[in-house]
């Protein structure tokens, strides 16, 4: 009996450790997908695209965000943030609580924010888990934001820049339209004003218009001189 013990244990372990064979063991870890991400980002997708954008952070839903901009009008934010932007440095994106900042700052979204000569976009931590796809689009706008300076027209052009990224992040990634998110709400919202303006920036520039968080900023800033 001991010896038709050892002999199946032998058997097995010997065929086990066949490749190729029917009883070939797969990394399921590899293929496992978290929630906020599209199907295709598995963990070997992202380990190998995660040298091309960690030098923006630490925040693994970074890379893929930034990895999900390719191939849409968020190019320019994209390339803005790994670092041809007016620092020529890579952009820093981290989580934050914005109220640490200052508290006015506590109900916004995001931050894009110069210090000294390095740029930062911190977002939301009640964003952290938003869908990539919601992130992505946040940054496309965050991205356009490079010196001290702000106006009417600049937010005005984030925001449509957002709206359009989010437009066409839904049609490539449709399952990030998560509507328990917040964020997925507000992307929601500027895809509702870009199609009630036929696509054009109408009813954003309105929205940014009476914002009371813009209100007192001038009408134009560098780069940004036209309504």
């Amino acid at each position: 009996m001991k010896h038709l013990t050892k002999l199946f244990l032998t058997t097995l372990i010997t065929a086990l450790s066949l490749s190729g064979n029917c009883f070939a063991i797969e990394d399921i870890t590899s293929q496992i997908v978290p929630k906020q991400y599209p199907k295709k980002y598995t963990p070997a997708y992202i380990k190998q695209i995660t040298p091309n954008y960690k030098c923006v952070g630490k925040d693994e839903i970074f890379y893929v965000a930034l990895d999900m901009l390719k191939d849409t009008s968020g190019m320019f934010s994209r390339n803005a943030i790994l670092g041809n932007n007016l620092s020529q440095k890579p952009v820093q994106i981290e989580f934050k609580d914005l109220g640490q900042i200052n508290q006015e700052y506590s109900t916004f979204d995001a931050l894009g924010w110069k210090r000294g000569k390095k740029l930062y976009i911190y977002i939301s931590n009640r964003h952290k888990d938003a869908p990539a796809g919601a992130i992505a689009a946040l940054l496309s706008h965050e991205a356009l934001h490079q010196d001290e300076y702000n106006s009417l027209a600049e937010e005005t052009y984030a925001w449509t820049m957002e709206a359009v990224v989010w437009n066409e992040i839904l049609k490539m990634y449709p399952e990030s339209n998560d509507k328990e998110s917040s964020l997925v709400e507000r992307e929601n919202t500027l895809k509702k004003l870009l199609e009630k303006g036929n696509y054009t920036n109408k009813y954003i520039k309105k929205s940014v218009m009476q914002n009371e968080g813009y209100k007192g900023l001038p009408s134009y800033s560098p780069g940004f001189e036209n309504l």
